[in-house]
C-alpha cells in the first residue's frame, strides 16, 4: 500500500508543486574554498520579485514591542509577534556577525500547509538574521518561532551559515490545526559542498531525541515528532533508522529531478569525478524500492576535487547545462544565435504528450543573486561580504557589499522603483536591459558581457583585498573612519557597476541593432562623419540548412540549382 501511494505523489504533486518556486543554493565550507571562508550562494529566481537589496539597521527596542510579520513573496500582514530589545545590521541575506542564509522552496505535500500560521519562510530568514550570532542560533529561532506561532509557508531547504560552520535545514509545516513544523537541520562536514534546488534532500539522518544546541559536538538537530508525525498521518511505517525526511514528506518525482536535482548536480558535476552514474536520475529515470523511497539519488554533499574561490561560484551560478546532452544552447530552442532561455511555461502538450524545457541554475526570471563569503579570519565589523547582484547570474556582476554598511547604494536601493516602474536609475532594470538585448543574438552579444563582467570582477577582488588591510589598520585607532570607508567602498562600487552597465547597454545597442555588426572606423580628414564598416552576419549555415529543409519550395529562387 505505502509503494502505490508513494507513485501516486510521484506522478502529481511534485511536478506542480515546483513550477512556482525556483531558487538555488550553493553551500561551500572552509575546508573546500580556497581562503578558507564559508561560502553560500542564493539565486532569487522569481518572475514576480523586483530585485534589489534589503536592508535592517542595528536597532534597539522598548520591552513590549510588537512588530508586524509579513508575507515576503506577497506583502501580506500575516499578524505580529513580540520585538526583541536588540537586533543587528542586515544587509540582503547576511548580517554583521556573518551569519547568512538562503532558501529553496520544495513544496512538498500539499496537505501540510497551515494558512493560519504567522511565520512565512521569508520572515524566518530575515528575523533570524537580525537576531543570531551563529548559524546554531539562527536555526534555533527559526524553529522555535515555527513552534510558537505556526509556519505558513511550503516545503523549505535553508541554507543556514556563518564564518565557521555550514548547515541546511529542511522543513514543512504540519496542516491546519498543527502549530509548527517538522524538520532537521544537518553540518556539512568542513572540506565538503552541498546544495538544494527545489527539492528537499535531507535523506536518513541521526535522530536526536533533545536538541543541544550549545554542544559543539552535535551535528544534527531535528523536531521530536519528525517521525512520530510521519507515522500518524500514515506516511511511514518502517524503522526509525530508514526514516528518511525528504522521501516522506517530498517525495522526488520527474520534476524533482529534471527540473531541480540537475541544478545541484551541474555544480557537482564541476567539482568532482563520478557524476556521472547520477545523470539517468537527474534527466527523471527515479528508481525506487519496496519502500517507495528512490533508491538512485544524489548524496547529499561531495568532497570537491578542487579548492573553490567565489569567482567560480559566480561561474556556476550561470550554468546552462552546457557540455551534457541537455545543453541548452544546442537545441532548437535555443534559435540561430545558441540563446540558452526558454521562455514559460516549463511544460506543455502536443497531442496529448507533455514535453519541457530544461531548468537550468542560469535562467531569465532571477531578480537578484548573491554569494555570501563569510571569513573567520577576519573581524565581524569587517569579515562578511555579500556579493549582490541582480538579474540573470550568467549576465550579473556580482558587487562587493560589506554586511556592516549602514547605507544601502541608491542603484539597489529598496523603494528605488517596482517591477513596474521603469528607471535607468535601477540596477535591476540596466541589468534587464543589458540581457534581454543579448538574448536576441546571444552568442554574438554574450561574450561582450562576459567580458566586461570579469573585468569588474576581477578589479573588485583585488580592491577587496587591499581594502581589507587597510581597514585593518585603521580601525584601532578610528573606528568611525573604517565606518565610512565601508559605505564609500560599497556605494562606489555599485555605483561604477550601474554606469559600466548603463555604457555597455548603449555600445551594444549601437553596435547590434538591426541585425548588423557595426565597427567604428576612423573619419578621413574633411569629413563630418564616416560610416562605420558593416557586416549582416545572418543565421548561420546549419540554421539555413534547417530553413531549406522546413520550407521546401517555398523560399528557393526559381532557377537557382537544385
Amino acid at each position: 500500500m505505502m509503494k502505490k501511494y508513494f507513485a501516486i505523489l510521484l506522478t502529481g504533486l511534485l511536478l506542480s508543486s515546483i513550477s512556482g518556486f525556483s531558487c538555488t543554493n550553493f553551500i561551500v565550507t572552509k575546508g573546500a574554498s580556497t581562503d578558507g571562508s564559508v561560502m553560500v550562494s542564493y539565486a532569487a529566481d522569481s518572475h514576480l520579485l523586483y530585485g534589489e537589496l534589503y536592508h535592517w539597521p542595528a536597532k534597539k527596542y522598548p520591552k513590549g514591542t510588537m512588530m508586524k510579520v509579513f508575507e515576503w513573496d506577497t506583502g501580506k500582514l500575516l499578524g505580529q509577534i513580540p520585538q526583541v530589545e536588540e537586533t543587528y545590521n542586515v544587509v540582503g541575506n547576511v548580517n554583521e556577525f556573518q551569519v547568512a542564509i538562503g532558501e529553496t522552496t520544495y513544496g512538498g505535500r500539499d496537505e501540510l500547509r497551515d494558512t493560519t500560521g504567522i511565520m512565512d519562510y521569508g520572515s524566518l530568514i530575515y528575523i533570524a538574521l537580525q537576531r543570531s550570532k551563529s548559524a546554531r542560533e539562527a536555526i534555533m529561532i527559526i524553529t522555535t518561532l515555527m513552534d510558537e506561532y505556526g509556519y505558513y509557508s511550503s516545503g523549505e531547504s535553508f541554507s543556514v551559515c556563518d564564518k565557521n560552520e555550514a548547515w541546511i535545514l529542511e522543513l514543512i509545516g504540519k496542516g491546519p490545526g498543527n502549530t509548527g513544523a517538522v524538520w532537521v537541520a544537518m553540518l556539512i562536514p568542513d572540506g565538503y559542498v552541498c546544495a538544494h534546488a527545489n527539492q528537499a534532500r535531507i535523506t536518513t539522518f541521526d535522530y536526536q531525541k533533545k536538541n543541544d544546541w550549545y554542544n559543539k559536538d552535535k551535528v544534527v538537530f531535528n523536531s521530536k515528532d519528525v517521525i512520530s508525525f510521519a507515522r500518524e498521518m500514515g506516511y511511514f511505517d518502517g524503522k526509525d533508522e530508514d526514516f528518511s525526511f525528504s522521501d516522506t514528506y517530498a517525495p522526488v518525482g520527474f520534476g524533482g529531478a529534471r527540473f531541480c536535482e540537475i541544478r545541484v548536480w551541474a555544480f557537482f558535476n564541476e567539482i568532482t569525478d563520478g557524476m556521472d552514474k547520477y545523470w539517468d536520475y537527474c534527466k527523471g529515470h527515479i528508481e525506487h524500492g519496496e519502500n517507495g523511497y528512490a533508491t538512485n539519488r544524489m548524496p547529499l554533499w561531495i568532497k570537491p576535487n578542487k579548492k573553490i574561490s567565489q569567482k567560480d561560484i559566480f561561474k556556476y551560478m550561470g550554468d546552462h547545462l552546457e557540455g551534457t546532452e541537455l545543453d541548452m544552447t544546442k537545441d532548437i530552442g535555443a534559435g540561430p544565435f545558441g540563446n540558452p532561455y526558454r521562455w514559460r511555461p516549463l511544460t506543455w502538450e502536443v497531442d496529448g504528450v507533455t514535453y519541457c524545457n530544461e531548468r537550468a541554475t542560469g535562467t531569465q526570471q532571477t531578480c537578484f543573486s548573491f554569494v555570501a563569503q563569510l571569513r573567520s579570519y577576519l573581524p565581524d565589523y569587517i569579515g562578511a561580504i555579500n556579493w549582490f547582484s541582480v538579474d540573470d547570474a550568467a549576465s550579473t556582476v556580482y558587487v562587493p557589499m560589506y554586511a556592516s554598511i549602514t547605507e544601502i547604494p541608491k542603484p539597489f536601493a529598496h523603494g528605488n522603483v517596482s517591477l513596474m516602474e521603469f528607471t535607468m536609475e535601477s540596477a535591476f532594470w540596466v541589468f534587464n536591459m543589458v540581457s534581454n538585448f543579448a538574448y536576441t543574438r546571444y552568442s554574438m552579444i554574450h561574450p561582450e558581457i562576459a567580458k566586461v563582467q570579469n573585468e569588474l570582477h576581477d578589479k573588485f577582488i583585488g580592491d577587496v583585498a587591499e581594502l581589507d588591510k587597510k581597514m585593518l589598520e585603521t580601525y584601532k585607532s578610528d573606528p568611525a573612519k573604517v565606518q565610512k570607508m565601508i559605505n564609500d567602498f560599497s556605494n562606489e562600487a555599485a555605483v561604477l557597476t550601474h554606469k559600466k552597465w548603463t555604457e555597455l547597454y548603449a555600445y551594444l545597442f549601437t553596435k547590434y541593432m538591426d541585425g548588423n555588426v557595426k565597427t567604428p572606423t576612423e573619419v578621413p580628414a574633411g569629413y563630418k562623419y564616416y560610416a562605420p564598416e558593416l557586416e549582416q552576419p545572418g543565421y548561420g549555415e546549419e540554421w539555413y540548412n534547417r530553413i531549406a529543409d522546413d520550407t521546401g519550395e517555398k523560399l528557393k529562387v526559381i532557377g537557382s540549382a537544385h
